[in-house]
């Protein structure tokens, strides 16, 4: 049941709804409708607003598991994408930002060392932040502007959801420990505000930081395979989430998922570094389309 419905019943919020609910009332008193929460849990929510949950079926006819993305929100990744790409830095701030984020592997590789699935956790967390920053900051900008945004506000959330999906991913791999969701909710709340700043003072420099975080990211994972294939870590079968997510083979490995992650931060690095050059050469990100769908 929805937040405000279990604050503000539907029948105190319209006169209208008095005889709709009383009928309903009549219902819960009945013997048939007396039941355990156990029996209540299992049926489904009916709205009184008319919002029904849709039933959906996976290719072979079983129901659809998951409630954080739906069938169309599937994807085969695009694991031809060149990993090795990378953007020299020229400018100063081009250069500024490379320092930063290179300076970050320092204490990341001192703290996790080869625990690659704790570190994805952190990496997720963190990288799913800019994209939401630029989009809702993009998002009032074409409000108070009364202007289209060419689409990006809409290719950086789906930047955002595909890296919290990586996230979820992750989830089903390691569990973090209490320090690692300390260390989660004081980098997350420190670079978020950071962010929000930066992108405000120069969208360029934002998306090209970015851009460098998501080429670090792609070593992380391509070290990450290396030991898998090494057999350093065991080559798990993948997660229900990430074969759906992915729609990977049933019998997808581990190996499988990181390789799909991979080639999600690959897109990920070329869209920022896409974005920072449209702002180098003088023009808005709503002046050039966005890359939507490109994963």
């Amino acid at each position: 049941m929805p937040a405000a419905a279990r604050i503000f019943p539907a029948r105190m919020a319209s006169t209208e709804a008095a005889a709709p609910h009383a009928k309903q009332e009549d219902d819960a008193a009945s013997p048939q409708a007396a039941a355990t929460p156990e029996q209540q849990n299992k049926k489904p929510v009916v709205s009184y607003w008319g919002i029904e949950p849709r039933k959906l079926v996976k290719d072979d006819g079983t129901e659809w598991p998951w409630f954080c993305f739906r069938p169309w929100d599937t994807y085969r990744p695009d694991t031809s994408i060149d990993v090795a790409k990378h953007h020299e830095p020229k400018a100063l701030a081009d250069k500024v930002a490379y320092f930063v984020v290179r300076s970050l592997r320092v204490p990341r590789d001192l703290f996790f060392q080869r625990r690659h699935a704790s570190h994805a956790l952190l990496l997720e967390t963190v990288a799913a932040v800019p994209p939401m920053v630029g989009g809702v900051l993009l998002h009032l900008r074409s409000l108070r502007r009364f202007e289209h945004s060419g689409g990006w506000i809409r290719a950086l959330m789906e930047e955002a959801e595909n890296e919290r999906m990586h996230l979820m991913t992750f989830m089903e791999v390691t569990q973090p420990r209490w320090w690692e969701r300390a260390l989660v909710l004081a980098a997350q709340g420190v670079f978020f505000n950071a962010y929000f700043v930066g992108y405000l003072i120069s969208p360029k420099f934002a998306h090209r930081f970015v851009g460098y975080l998501e080429e670090e990211a792609v070593e992380s994972y391509t070290e990450y395979l290396k030991d898998l294939e090494a057999g350093l870590i065991e080559n798990t079968p993948a997660p229900a989430i990430a074969i759906d997510y992915w729609r990977l083979p049933a019998d997808a490995r581990l190996k499988d998922v990181v390789t799909a992650v991979r080639a999600d931060e690959a897109h990920h690095r070329d869209a920022n570094h896409y974005a920072s050059d449209v702002h180098y050469q003088g023009m808005t990100l709503n002046q050039s389309p966005a890359p939507l769908g490109y994963h």
